[in-house]
Parts: C-alpha cells; structure tokens; sequence
C-alpha cells in the first residue's frame, strides 16, 4: 500500500488505523478549474495525485487525499505567510465554516473516489491566542492554517459536525470502507 501525501497527520492517522505502507508524495501541480464547486476539488485533487503514480505502481494500493476548508462558498487553501495565517484564523473565529476531504483509492483499474464533510464552529479567537498558535505551531501546511489536533483546535473549537478525522485530514471510517471493497 502506498500513501501518496506527505502529510504526517494522514500518516499518523493511517498507521493508527493498522496499515502498514509506504509513503511516495505526488510531485503535481495542485490547480483546478476555475468553476468547480468547492465540493469537487478534494477529489479532484487527489485523483489527480493517484494518476500522477498509477502506471508506475499498478499492482499496489495507491492512497490519496487533499482537504480543504470553505467558508461562505471561499476556498481557503494554506496560508503563505504568518500575515495570510492571522487573516484566515481571524476569518474562521467567532464562525462556523466546512471542512471537505476528498480521497481517491486505486489498483490497477479498479478506483474508488469519495469526500467527506464537517463542519467545525470556532469561538471567538484573541489576538493573542491566534498569534501565539501561529508562533509555536505550523500553520503553513494547513488548509485554514489549524490543526483540529493542535492548540488552536484544542482551545478554539466549540463544536464538531461529522468525523474528527476528516478535519484532521483523512476520513479513515470511510477509507476503511474503500480498503475493504479493494481486497
């Protein structure tokens, strides 16, 4: 089984789940078209990472995942910068906003592609708070710049619709159900 992410919450999330595999990070060019709805684009996007490694390991389970955060119809991808982390936590505070992770499972021919919802409702951040997460933690490889895991999840969140793990970035009920039709 290959994990095609690079993303050490999916990999501590699957190895906590049993699986053992190997990780290979898709090298794509993470764009997508400019009228897809906000529902589509995780999975689009992880199809698209599978595809990039399918012919190379067509006798392997390839994984793949991509999260996003939307609010109000507005992607928010990673920030950039602490300036761009502070606008997206400050966007997100006091509001209720959705997490969508899409994942695509592949061997040979046989693909399965699902997404997963939540919705997760921040109270309202200080300054402070939001600052300081930004300092101690790492904003930077996160869509919406939060871990649910870290500081500002732990501290911030009020309330959780849906699974956990997919805010986390994987939602493993439903991979597990994937994994089981591919065996």
């Amino acid at each position: 089984m290959i994990l095609v992410s690079k993303s050490p919450r999916r990999q501590e999330i699957l190895s906590k789940a049993g699986y053992s595999f190997t990780v290979i990070p898709a090298d794509i060019d993470e764009s997508f078209p400019e009228h897809m709805i906000p529902e589509d684009i995780p999975v689009f996007l992880a199809e698209k990472k599978v595809l990039s490694l399918a012919e190379k390991h067509e006798n392997e389970i390839l994984i793949a995942a991509d999260t996003i955060v939307v609010m109000d119809k507005q992607v928010i991808n990673k920030p950039a910068d602490a300036k761009e982390a502070f606008e997206m936590l400050s966007l997100l505070s006091g509001k209720t906003h959705q997490v969508i992770s899409g994942v695509c499972v592949a061997k040979g021919e046989d693909t399965v592609s699902f997404s997963d919802q939540s919705l997760v409702t921040f109270r309202d951040l200080t300054e402070d708070e939001i600052l300081y997460y930004i300092e101690k933690y790492e904003p930077y490889d996160k869509a919406g710049a939060y871990g649910v895991q870290e500081f500002i999840g732990m501290v911030g969140i009020e309330k959780i619709e849906g699974s956990f793990f997919n805010v986390m970035g994987l939602p493993i009920h439903k991979l597990y159900k994937a994994l089981e039709m591919m065996r």
